[in-house]
């Protein structure tokens, strides 16, 4: 099991270790920045770290001894004639970056190569460790953008990036709000893959359109690739065609709505999930922190409560806040009030990180 996990809060990046049958902080970087996401990439051991940094911008720092040192590579870009123009009525603006979202690694046999996912729902690839960026330009010039909205934003996002272990050319990507979408060829062409997905915030048969559907997260079984499960925003679903043709998974307890969600790298069948009340309040149904939990593809779920905080706690999971290693069996989950809680039992039981932590926006786990 991974030992070790990469925490990004409001103020600051911390790296916890386990030891002894517990974890502890063992270093900080960035502390009092705000640090978005970060990405361990299980290729070189590198180590990368978006931050948001409101008015002074986006920066992107690189560790190779495992945050010991860090260094400032560049950031994606937009150029002046690109434009935000999205479906929900706002006149266009200019593309400014606003956040990187999400930083994924290429394939193992891509050296090099990041993806990074950004608000305003830009793809960019990078094939030299970040040092320059190209905006992948046959996504961002599709028609079907204009008809993009914000979800928990302003504009549109690309927050999840799911790189096919056995072919590194096919990537899903999931936006919010535009649906998720697939390329074959290492991103030089796209195809919409939300059907079977559907939007309750929308009237009558635009409903379905899946241009238009709010995807929270996505996420891609490592042993099981064509098994694909997305916490949307109204709904559950799970894909077991490579990512489209959408089901529906309705009994969600105790509730379909949530941000985050993991898939078990060997049991695409096992998933958890964070619920919380939707819309306009957004914190844990009757103030009970809980994780729930599927092991028959979504059949059925139990709410995994031992060790976590109940009634009352208002504790809300972002959506790169929940994580799973690679073993399948460590689990680890932070919080909008900074609470860090992981299991080493697939969530049966779960122990509170003894600290008290910035807001909490992305958990991961070191795998080398």
């Amino acid at each position: 099991m991974s030992d070790r996990l990469l925490v990004s809060t409001r103020k600051g990046l911390f790296v916890l270790q386990r030891e002894a049958e517990a974890w502890r902080i063992t270093r900080e970087a960035f502390l009092g920045d705000n640090v978005a996401v970060t990405l361990a990439d299980p290729r070189d051991g590198s180590w990368y770290a978006a931050l948001d940094l409101g008015h002074f911008g986006g920066k992107l720092h690189r560790s190779r001894d495992q945050g010991q040192t860090w260094e400032e590579v560049a950031v994606p870009a937009y150029g002046e004639e690109d434009q935000v123009i999205t479906g929900d009525g706002k006149p266009p603006q200019p593309a400014t970056l606003r956040l990187i979202w999400s930083l994924e690694a290429g394939g193992a046999t891509e050296p090099g190569r990041l993806w990074a996912g950004t608000i305003p729902g830009g793809l960019f690839r990078s094939d030299d460790y970040g040092q320059s960026w190209q905006l992948v330009r046959s996504l961002w010039d599709r028609p079907e953008r204009g008809e993009w909205f914000g979800g928990g934003y302003d504009q549109p996002g690309i927050h999840s990036i799911c790189v096919d272990p056995r072919d590194s050319r096919c990537i899903r990507i999931a936006i919010s709000s535009g649906g998720v979408w697939r390329s074959d060829d290492a991103g030089e062409t796209w195809t919409q893959t939300a059907d079977g997905m559907f939007a309750a915030y929308w009237p009558g048969e635009r409903a379905r359109d899946p241009n238009i559907q709010d995807v929270h997260r996505l996420v891609q079984c490592r042993d099981s690739p064509d098994h694909f499960w997305a916490q949307h925003h109204n709904a559950v679903f799970r894909s077991t065609q490579g990512g489209g043709q959408w089901q529906d998974v309705p009994d969600v307890s105790p509730s379909v709505f949530g941000f985050a969600v993991a898939v078990h790298p060997r049991s695409p069948g096992t998933a958890w999930f964070v619920p919380a009340v939707k819309d306009e309040r957004r914190f844990p149904v009757d103030a009970r922190l809980v994780v729930a939990r599927t092991r028959d593809g979504g059949a059925s779920f139990e709410a995994l409560t031992e060790g976590l905080p109940q009634m009352p706690a208002y504790d809300l999971v972002y959506r790169h806040g929940l994580a799973v290693d690679n073993s399948g069996e460590r689990l680890a989950f932070g919080s909008t009030t900074g609470g860090l809680w992981t299991s080493d039992d697939q969530g049966d039981h779960w122990q509170a990180l003894p600290a008290r932590l910035p807001p909490i926006h992305a958990v991961s786990f070191v795998s080398m």
